[in-house]
């Protein structure tokens, strides 16, 4: 089925259902089946059912080929719960559906969910007049302000004057002329400069649908920037907010295996089960997910990015949003990445599932414990799986702090302080520095230079096996027939004729030439 794109917007997750839910009852294949000596026409089986919605997900960038065959039996259990489909006898709103011949059909009724209508009042709270253009101008006016949850978030004396340094140490000569600036136009120009950002990244005309303003908190944006160590994770000033030490212990035990295994520590088999165990059994207990309840429908969106040719628009997009996180949260979402990242590529690692690899494990144990709904939904558990196995990826340039957002700031309040606009309370609108960004392909542009760029890195690995010098030369030959089997035209390519392929190994032609063609002689008869 062809992949739709879901564009930006709220209620994302429904429509994503809504589309799933479609191809699936379009595009399912329906054929006679007989059961206990009948016969039933229009109807598929489970099993049936698993194979051609897992290849569909899989095959959809909004879930990806992460998706596992059991995540896709959780799914049609939760289409027979909704009466997305139903048993061959009119059953359903139980989730009894497992991987086999059991007869299925669609009802007549349609799957579609309907959408929530925004309340008025949200919607006149939200963004507006936030422009696409690069010249946007915004108003410093009408914020409603938010106090912060209070989650050990101290600002110390030498952190607001480290902050207020930097900002303000400019043109110290001509100080009295400069207009003051207060604490709170601090906070306006960052959550306004955020935004505008976040808006740009990700290329909509407002992000109304997406982020309500009174969501990004500056307090929490300021500290996450400014109190970090020196790998850039964030540094909480109030310790009980932090992950317990015993938990730290053990994602530090994990993270760093073997090497960091303590000679105290047990030795016996199944130790490394039971560390893992502890940590999970952490996470998810956590009252709510470390992106937090409230910021759902905006990484919701963000999937939406998560394709090969929109790579970089996510990652910019995410290190944004993970900004606006509580500093607590950010920090357990930092160290939660960085160990399973490294427990997924550790080779030394001993296998911590009987029928799971570490990689996927990893992604089914803690994607609730990133993100999910605060009322469940439906395809919470395929999204945060997409999610958390982007985030592992590519942790290290999404939770670093953007120098170029600072940059930002440090100018429009250069302006501010100059006199150049108006004080933020005053309601005069300022033009904000131009920002370019990289330009984007078509999905067939990208597609074209993967081919070439995937060829390109297969004829290199096919030229280290042949110059490797310390492979045997029994182990040499196997290698090269199986990459003549798997790329017969790259191999084609570098070897063109046989005497190419026998110089490599002093050998005669696999191929033997044409033997010199000897016309036979005609006898002539001896009668006359």
């Amino acid at each position: 089925m062809e992949n739709r794109d879901v564009p930006p917007g709220p209620y994302r997750a429904t429509k994503l259902w809504n589309e799933i839910t479609t191809s699936f009852r379009v595009g399912m294949p329906l054929r006679k089946h007989r059961q206990h000596f009948k016969k039933y026409g229009n109807c598929f089986t489970a099993g049936e059912a698993v194979d051609w919605l897992y290849d569909l997900l899989r095959a959809n960038s909004n879930f990806g080929p992460e998706v596992t065959r059991q995540q896709t039996i959780q799914l049609l259990r939760k289409f027979l719960k909704n009466h997305v489909i139903e048993d061959i006898k009119g059953k359903w709103g139980t989730e009894n559906l497992d991987d086999n011949s059991q007869l299925f059909r669609f009802p007549t009724s349609s799957p579609l969910k309907t959408l929530p209508r925004r309340h008025p009042e949200l919607r006149k709270n939200s963004i507006e007049n936030f422009s696409k253009d690069k010249d946007s101008i915004f108003k410093l006016r009408n914020l409603s302000r938010r106090t912060p949850k209070k989650h050990g978030l101290h600002f110390s004396q030498e952190n607001t004057e480290k902050m207020n340094c930097e900002i303000i140490d400019e043109d110290q000569e001509n100080l009295a002329d400069n207009r003051e600036i207060s604490q709170k136009d601090v906070e306006e120009v960052w959550r306004y400069v955020i935004l505008i950002y976040l808006q740009t990244i990700l290329g909509v005309s407002s992000l109304e649908e997406v982020i309500n303003p009174k969501q990004v908190i500056p307090q929490y944006i300021m500290y996450n920037m400014t109190n970090t160590s020196k790998h850039g994770v964030v540094i909480l000033q109030d310790k009980s907010d932090d992950l317990p030490h015993w938990v730290l212990s053990a994602m530090k035990c994990l993270a760093n295996w073997p090497r960091s295994n303590d000679m105290n520590n047990p030795t016996y088999i199944g130790f490394e089960r039971d560390v893992f165990r502890t940590i999970a059994d952490y996470f998810l207990d956590l009252p709510e997910p470390l992106l937090t309840f409230e910021y759902y429908e905006l990484f919701v969106n963000i999937l939406g990015l998560l394709q090969p040719h929109l790579e970089r628009v996510a990652i910019d997009a995410l290190q944004l949003c993970c900004l606006l996180l509580p500093p607590p949260n950010r920090r357990k979402l930092q160290l939660l990445m960085r160990m399973i990242s490294r427990m997924s590529q550790n080779v030394d690692m001993p296998q911590l599932h009987d029928a799971m690899g570490t990689r996927s494990l990893m992604i089914h144990t803690f994607s609730r414990s990133v993100l999910r709904c605060a009322e469940e939904v439906d395809l919470d558990e395929l999204l945060a799986a997409r999610l958390v196995s982007f985030l592992m990826d590519h942790q290290q340039e999404i939770l670093q702090v953007p120098s170029y957002l600072q940059a930002a700031v440090e100018k429009h309040l250069d302006y501010l302080r100059k006199g150049h606009i108006k004080n933020p309370g005053d309601g005069v609108i300022a033009p904000l520095p131009t920002y370019s960004y990289c330009k984007q392909i078509s999905a067939q542009e990208f597609d074209e230079q993967k081919v070439s760029t995937s060829q390109a890195a297969i004829a290199e690995l096919l030229e280290n096996i042949i110059k490797n010098k310390s492979l045997p030369l029994k182990e040499k030959r196997r290698k090269l027939k199986q990459f003549q089997k798997e790329y017969p035209l790259i191999y084609q390519k570098r070897f063109p004729t046989s005497e190419s392929e026998a110089a490599l190994f002093g050998d005669k032609p696999t191929i033997k030439q044409p033997m010199l063609f000897l016309r036979k002689p005609k006898f002539r008869s001896l009668r006359y």
